[in-house]
């Protein structure tokens, strides 16, 4: 039996990595998202719990680590993938390179049946709708508070931590 490591990973594959990618940005449409902002967003899309929002699609891991701060480029390595199928454009303007759902994107969506990946455009359509009124500045601090949870939670849980 083939031993599956972090890089072979479905989950953290460049694949599964675009396809929740195009979810989040499709359901984001016509808003437009900076790579920050899709890499917070493709941990939170699996883990709205942390927010209150729909339960997890992913199941709880015992110490939550900060994976915006490695996932980046994956992220930015899958959202390419995606980019050479039509699947996301970039945006380039004044506050920098931005993201947003392709042309190709919503013929994808829609071609998507399983009920996992129905599950993960729900929450992709959720965080749409919960960072909707969020400024960078506001969304900034929120994954600050988070990162600031996870360490904390991940220090609790070290060996030989004082509670």
């Amino acid at each position: 039996m083939a031993k599956i490591t972090a890089a072979a990973s479905p989950f953290n594959g460049l694949f599964e990595t675009g396809m929740r990618a195009v979810l989040l940005l499709h359901a984001h449409f016509p808003r437009s998202v900076d790579l920050n902002r899709l890499t917070a967003m493709d941990y939170l899309v699996v883990r709205t719990s942390v927010l209150n929002g729909p339960q997890d699609l992913h199941p709880p891991t015992p110490i939550m680590s900060p994976v915006t701060q490695v996932r980046r480029k994956s992220v930015q390595s899958a959202v390419a993938l995606m980019m050479s199928r039509g699947l996301v454009e970039q945006i380039v303007d004044e506050s920098g390179i931005l993201f947003q759902a392709g042309d190709n994107s919503e013929f994808f969506v829609n071609a998507l049946q399983t009920p996992y990946l129905q599950q993960l455009y729900e929450r992709a359509q959720w965080l749409a709708a919960y960072f909707k009124e969020y400024s960078d500045d506001s969304f900034d601090e929120l994954m600050r508070t988070l990162l600031k949870n996870w360490v904390s939670e991940f220090q609790d849980e070290a060996p030989g931590a004082t509670q």
